[in-house]
Order: C-alpha cells, then structure tokens, then sequence
C-alpha cells in the first residue's frame, strides 16, 4: 500500500507541474495571442518563436525544462529529508520513483488537463526530467543530437533519435539507473516524445520537412 500511495504522490503532483503551459501562459499575457492559432499549434518553444518572440521561446524552452527537473528533483528531495518514509520497491528504489516523476511530468507537458489535454510534445520536459536522473547520459545523447542536427538540419529527427538513445545511455553510463522499471518508464517516456511527432516522421518520409534554417527538404 505504501508503494501504491507514494506511486500516485509523485505521480499526480509531477503531472501537475509538467501540465502548467509556460508557453500558452507567457504568448498570452505578453502578446494577447493564443499560441495554438499559430503554426503547428504547440505550446511549446519552437511553436512560440512563430508568434515573433524569440526572447518568449527562450524562455518557454527554460521554463519548460525546469519543470521536468523540480518533478524529479522533488524526489530526491523526499529521499533525502524522508528516507525512512520512502517504501523499499528494490536496490534502486529512489530511481525508480525519479524515471516515474519524469514520465508523468512529460505527460502533462504533453496532455494539460487546462488545455483539453493538447499540449507540446515534451522534448524540453524531457531533456529537464533526464538531466536530473541521469545527466551523464544526457550530455551524451546531447552530443548525438548536436550531430544529427548538423549533418541534416532536421531537429525533428535529432530529438527522436535523441529520446529513443537515451534510457540504453543511461542504463550503460549511470549504474544507479540500472534497474527494468527504471528502463521501462523511460523507454515510456522516448515512446511518447517519438509518437507526438508523427507528423514529423510524415513529413521526413515525403520529404517536406522543416529544415533548421526555415527551408524544406528539396528546396535550393
């Protein structure tokens, strides 16, 4: 039971967190526009930048990513203060609850019961959310995708290949993650970021997609 009670704990208040949408919240107080009436309809950074304001998507992209760090953070934070409170689910027990926080905050990034659950696609929540639990990894999988992006200017591609590289990076250069639930929540995690840009894998397979730089695939 006590598992059960802290799984719904971390699990609900990272949801919370991870659903406050910084970029809807910030196009709307500082340019009375809605966010999702331009582009693609996202809420976050690179859809922000369309409305004009780069400084807005700047701080979009931080913001975003610290809300994935502070819902895993906070179970550190628990672990360390409670230690005796938090129940034993195994030799990786804290990092368990931590890739459980990150899956859950990356959730409401990307379904925000405040915006009839159509939010983002989660790649900042996400890169904020594995820097806290595994940051060896993510300055690995950061020089991957710094690669991708540079060879083919699609940052589509840089960010899926990115997320599905990550929980094997992580299990290979941070020991303590080393467990199948640990695996298994962030392989949940890569599924989701992967799944939310089946537009962009369409248009990467038609070879319409955006290209870093605003030009298309094909285009001189």
């Amino acid at each position: 039971m006590a598992i059960l009670h802290y799984t719904l704990i971390f699990a609900i208040s990272s949801y919370l967190l991870g659903s406050i949408p910084f970029g809807y919240l910030l196009v709307r107080i500082f340019r009375g526009q809605d966010v999702r009436q331009t582009g693609s309809g996202n809420i976050g950074a690179t859809n922000v930048a369309r409305t004009g304001s780069k400084g807005l998507a700047i701080v979009t992209l931080v913001l975003d990513a610290l809300k994935g760090y502070v819902a895993v953070y906070h179970v550190f934070f628990w672990a360390g203060h409670h230690p005796t409170h938090l129940p034993d689910a195994g030799p990786h027990t804290v990092y368990i609850f931590a890739s459980l926080a990150a899956l859950f905050a990356i959730i409401g990034h990307m379904f925000p019961v405040w915006l009839r659950f159509k939010g983002g696609k989660g790649v900042a929540t996400a890169v904020g959310s594995f820097l806290a639990i595994a940051p060896t990894a993510v300055g690995v999988v950061l020089v991957v995708f710094i690669a991708i992006v540079a060879i083919t200017r699609y940052v589509s591609l840089g960010s899926m290949v990115s997320a599905v590289l990550f929980p094997f990076a992580a299990w290979w250069l941070n020991p303590e993650t080393n467990s199948a639930l640990v695996f298994a929540f962030m392989a949940a995690c890569a599924v989701l970021i992967v799944a939310r840009h089946k537009d962009n894998i369409r248009r990467l397979l038609d070879g319409n997609e955006n290209k870093l730089g605003g030009r298309k695939a094909g285009e001189a």
